[in-house]
């Protein structure tokens, strides 16, 4: 970190602690030429994910939006709301972490099917039919039995 006193490149941390809102950490620092204090911030770096839908148009990532359509897809069924948060979070972590800034929304569909083929089988393919816009019964079932040959 370079000094704004004498512009020399080195200095040591004295003290770091988060900042009120948690977002930040802030630093003491010791210039090594000078000895004069200055403090630093320091910040998580993110970007915002963009997800490109099926059209090519892009919109943000919304989490909410993943979210409800989990929430949809488990209706009357007996899964927290504390794992279907679970799942959103772990897929946009993926995300983040994949230094991709698009994102495909198709990408984004199977990661959700890939998560609650693992949670609830039902819950899988309501979100599966909704997902591959299966238009007659003969989609459905190739679904249940790709399902079912995989639990064998």
């Amino acid at each position: 970190m370079r000094c704004p006193y004498c512009n020399y490149e080195e200095s040591r941390v004295i003290d770091s602690r988060p900042t009120d809102d948690g977002e930040k950490i802030k630093r003491r620092r010791e210039c090594l030429k000078c000895s004069k204090r200055f403090t630093t911030y320091e910040i998580i770096e993110t970007f915002p994910l963009v997800v490109v839908k099926k059209d090519k148009s892009r919109e943000a990532f919304d989490r909410n939006k993943l979210l409800t359509g989990l929430l949809k897809a488990c209706e009357k069924r007996s899964i927290p709301l504390s794992e279907l948060e679970k799942i959103v979070d772990n897929i946009e972590v993926t995300f983040q972490n994949s230094f991709e800034k698009e994102i495909s929304s198709q990408l984004i569909g199977e990661y959700v099917m890939d998560s609650l083929k693992n949670v609830d089988k039902v819950a899988y393919i309501r979100f599966a039919s909704v997902y591959r816009q299966f238009d007659d019964v003969d989609h459905f079932m190739h679904e249940l039995k790709n399902l079912l040959k995989e639990k064998q």
